[in-house]
């Protein structure tokens, strides 16, 4: 109360208010209708002061506000402001956001398909055209303020995380810098880099969510509390541990058991739910409950395309309906506004109408095979609370503002391009951020559905568990490296990288296994002063006794490696029908040789019998009636056939009859011997020179009379294995020390010996290389340089760059692409055939692909789609021929464009290719490739 306050003390607090008015921070808050929480005014404060900000905290904690105060700050003070997205929905999203509030004339947007109004004070943009800009020496830049940018922790994308680190690194010292980031576990470290890189940076981290989030398991008709609340003590939900130990004991049935049982996946399901007392509740079971629990809007997040498209159509089967009819109508109203553009043949080609029906009942899918027109829709209804579920793949966590009451999980494992692997905890921090939207909602909800075999401990982990840090996945490029060196020299350019935050990372790791060494160093002083011996030097003693035990070794795993061949020769040979005598293991006595598995015909054994690096298995069947594939390791010495006998044609190995008879048969053709007796070969050791001269030096040293030879023996050892772990940490620092310099100076001298680069001199081709960005960066410009593309018409051009684009989502496709026919077919085998030298000439100099460095095989699959689109055929046959979602074929075409354009300003003026690169820029921006919803 300010009447309990002395006047002095009344008089400070009016200065305090009237220097809080003073300030940009002020006005700023005016403009919304709700408080700052306390991390955001103490990072709008540090900016106001000058200083950088890293921002990291939970989704929808609202620390976009932080970016839009440093917007604020630039038009206050007339500068610019530049406002980075890693992706192109994020970007429109946040232009039509700063649109609203400062007006359009002052907002702009640059991506790489949409350019509006460049030239504003403000201006919303992906980070790779920043990046671009700054290579580019843009007149842009000028009078530039403020960089935003937005989810930071992308850096740890290893396909385009390098892109934030360039920005970064190369933006002028004058620019203030905004870094927000998820909640990430090595805030401290990251912003300690940037104080390094970009001078006094504040770093603010807050943990706290401002909408609880409750964890819930759905099994059943029950929804259980995943924590239970003790005396502030949180503990697993005792009732779900029971639950699940009951139902993980529960066996399946006999017959579902029984081998080769012809019922489908689907009814054995069926057959669990009716006999199980909890059962993994189907999609409109799902929503049903959360619809009546009031826990709706939600985003179910399914990790498949098909699986999303799969969740809506349920939806519909089962009748649900989620709008009344006021929302029906008001869903289509907007529907048909924002697809107008949209011609209509292409309209029942993208599957429009059963799309619009499930908008209708409140029911939709979000995922990357969408049209972009067709997600925003989405976006926008879910926003407004017209569609109340949404099923989504993963890629929607990742910015999109699409805040929901709840998030549902359906599983916690999920295929990561290589394997079906479980999520990590940041990835379930990432996804269960979305539920509980501010200033709407009391508290968020984050439903996993129960599954067969579930840990509500382990799950309790991943909920419980912050650990998230961000890793650098910067590395040095083709087109880096001559956009560099023309701006800096080599010298500098080598400082630079040395700068980035993945070699930051690489020396702090180096700095604690130092220590390490250093340690290692101390111990093994004290070893060396225990194994003294007063007779003699025991170094050298022990070292001899060393070389006698590797000798030992080796000669023992030759031996070992000599009688494997010669089991595995004898194994080759047999035949089916042979009685050999299995020697030892599981399976050890007689045997009737069903199939030798040596893989040589096309039959089973071909695929299973066969093993690359394990030799013959053959499939036998014991005298004991079981049918089984034998490994090496059951045949430790050659076998040798003991009798043959004839297995009948009607035999069948899944038969128990068939096998009881034949092995009956067995017994009586082959009972009468005995196993055969091995007798064991002499030592190879016993007849090595090596290993008696080493003796021989042994018996002779002075330490080999020594009363104390085996106490001195046991430290010298302990000193050998010490002193090899401190070899090997040595050369693990002497590998991190300057990794990102040594590639950088590897991708160098490929460049100059491609002619790119003459010393710190950038060559023509080095410029045009410069131009390029992209995976393919090298490639493209190698055929340019050998005018590969040269006399191609527009489509054909079109064809080959989408080579460069492409990535097939399958890993092998089994039929060859089909490819457009005359001058294009001969320009792609060339481009291949350049890739080949190329990829030669990586491994010459120590690029590696695995490092995120060099150039991929470009893929041929969307060529004649490229093609025919460019040619101008109509939608339907394009997406039909191609078999891709259109969503798919959109992002191809656009990527395809952008890398077009590039080629049409590196391209020399006037030529033919700069030209054509245009013309098919024009003729495949067209229909629902052009169409877009900003501007």
């Amino acid at each position: 109360m300010t009447e309990d306050l002395s006047p002095a003390e009344r008089y400070a607090e009016a200065r305090k208010r009237a220097q809080e008015q003073a300030t940009a921070l002020a006005p700023f808050r005016d403009l919304y209708d709700f408080d700052l929480d306390d991390f955001q005014i103490e990072a709008c404060q540090a900016l106001e002061a000058g200083k950088g900000v890293l921002v990291a905290a939970p989704t929808g904690s609202g620390k976009t506000i932080v970016g839009e105060f440093a917007v604020h700050l630039a038009l206050t003070r007339g500068r610019k402001c530049f406002y980075t997205t890693p992706i192109k929905a994020l970007s429109n999203q946040k232009y039509n956001d700063l649109a609203k509030r400062y007006g359009a004339d002052r907002v702009g947007l640059l991506t790489g398909d949409n350019s509006v109004n460049a030239d504003a004070p403000v201006i919303v943009m992906t980070t790779e055209v920043l990046r671009n800009m700054l290579y580019a020496g843009s007149q842009a830049l000028v009078g530039l303020g403020h960089v935003v940018m937005d989810e930071v922790h992308y850096l740890s994308d290893r396909f385009r995380g390098a892109v934030w680190e360039e920005v970064i690194i190369h933006l002028p010292e004058s620019v203030t810098l905004v870094s927000l980031s998820a909640t990430v576990s090595n805030a401290e470290e990251f912003g300690d880099w940037l104080d390094t890189v970009r001078g006094d940076t504040r770093v603010i981290v807050s943990e706290h969510r401002p909408v609880p989030l409750w964890q819930h398991v759905l099994a059943g008709r029950r929804m259980y509390d995943l924590f239970e609340e003790k005396a502030d003590k949180r503990e697993v939900n005792p009732d779900l541990v029971r639950m699940a130990r009951m139902e993980n004991s529960r066996v399946t049935s006999p017959r579902d058991r029984r081998r080769g049982n012809p019922r489908r996946e689907a009814d054995r399901e069926r057959e669990r739910r009716r006999r199980a007392r909890v059962w993994t509740p189907s999609r409109p079971e799902v929503i049903d409950r959360l619809d009546s629990e009031g826990l709706l809007p939600a985003i179910t997040f399914i990790f498949s395309r098909a699986g999303c498209e799969s969740a809506v159509q349920q939806c519909l089967y089962a009748g649900l309906r989620l709008n009344d009819n006021a929302a029906r109508a008001r869903v289509r109203e907007i529907v048909e506004a924002r697809t107008a553009d949209i011609p209509d043949a292409d309209l029942h080609v993208l599957g429009y109408f059963e799309w619009l029906e499930g908008l209708e009942r409140g029911i939709a899918a979000h995922h990357a095979g969408m049209l972009p027109t067709f997600k925003e829709v989405v976006e926008e209804l879910f926003v407004r609370g017209l569609v109340k579920a949404v099923f989504a793949t993963e890629t929607l966590a990742l910015g999109i503002n699409m805040p929901a009451r709840s998030v549902v999980l359906e599983k916690l494992v999920k295929w990561n391009g290589e394997q079906h692997a479980d999520i990590t905890p940041g990835e379930f921090t990432q996804l269960t951020g979305r539920a509980g939207r501010r200033g709407i909602d009391i508290e968020g909800h984050a439903v996993v559905l129960w599954q067969r075999g579930m840990d509500p401990a382990a799950l309790a982990g991943l909920a419980g568990t912050r650990t998230y840090p961000l890793r650098s996945s910067f590395k040095p490029s083709y087109n880096m490296a001559v956009n560099l060196v023309g701006q800096f020299g080599r010298h500098r350019s080598r400082e630079l990288l040395e700068t980035s935050f993945a070699q930051f990372q690489a020396d702090r790791s180096v700095v604690g296994i130092s220590r390490q060494v250093q340690r290692n160093e101390e111990g093994l002083e004290g070893y060396r002063d225990s194994m003294t011996c007063h007779l003699g030097d025991f170094e050298e003693y022990s070292r001899l006794r060393r070389q006698l035990k590797d000798r030992e070794t080796e000669l023992a795993k030759q031996g070992a490696v000599q009688r494997r061949a010669q089991a595995a020769a004898a194994l080759e040979k047999l035949r089916p029908g042979d009685v050999i005598h299995v020697p030892t293991g599981k399976f050890a006595g007689l045997a009737l040789v069903l199939d030798p598995g040596t893989g040589g015909g096309r039959g089973p054994s071909h695929h299973r019998g066969w093993q690359q690096n394990d030799g013959p298995r053959p499939l036998v069947l014991t005298a004991q009636r079981q049918v089984k594939r034998l490994g090496s390791i059951d045949f430790p010495v050659p076998v040798e056939p003991l009798e043959r006998m004839r297995i009948p044609r009607s035999f069948n190995a899944r038969s128990p009859e068939s096998r009881r008879d034949l092995a009956s048969a067995l017994r009586t053709k082959a009972g009468h011997h005995a196993p055969p007796r091995h007798r064991k070969q002499r030592s190879a050791a016993a007849d090595d020179g090596e290993i008696a001269r080493l003796r021989a030096e042994i018996r002779r040293h002075p330490c080999h009379g020594c009363d104390e030879r085996e106490n001195h023996a046991r430290w010298a050892e302990r000193y050998h294995r010490l002193r090899r772990d401190t070899r090997q940490l040595e050369r693990k620092i002497e590998g991190r020390t300057n990794t990102i310099a040594r590639t950088f100076d590897r991708v160098s001298a490929l460049l100059t010996e491609l002619g790119y680069l003459r010393g710190d001199e950038v060559t023509d081709d080095g410029r045009r290389l410069g131009r390029l960005y992209g995976e393919l960066d090298l490639l493209a410009s190698e055929c340019l340089r050998d005018k590969v593309w040269d006399g191609l018409p527009p489509s054909e051009l079109a064809a080959c760059v989408s080579a460069l684009v492409y990535e097939s989502r399958a890993a092998d496709d089994a039929l060859p692409p089909k490819l457009p026919g005359g001058g294009a077919r001969g320009a792609l085998e060339e481009m291949v055939r350049i890739w080949g030298r190329l990829d030669a000439l990586e491994e010459e100099h120590r690029i590696s692909q695995t490092e995120g460095v060099g150039q991929r095989e470009p893929d041929l699959g969307f060529a004649w789609a490229a093609y025919r689109w460019a040619e101008g055929h109509g939608l339907d046959a394009v997406l039909r021929e191609a078999d891709m979602p259109a969503g798919d074929f959109v992002r191809w075409c656009k990527q395809c464009i952008d890398v077009l354009g590039q080629i049409a300003v590196a391209a020399p003026e006037g030529d033919s290719v700069a030209k054509n690169a245009r013309k098919a820029v024009e003729a495949m921006r067209r229909g629902v490739v052009a169409y877009t919803s900003v501007g």
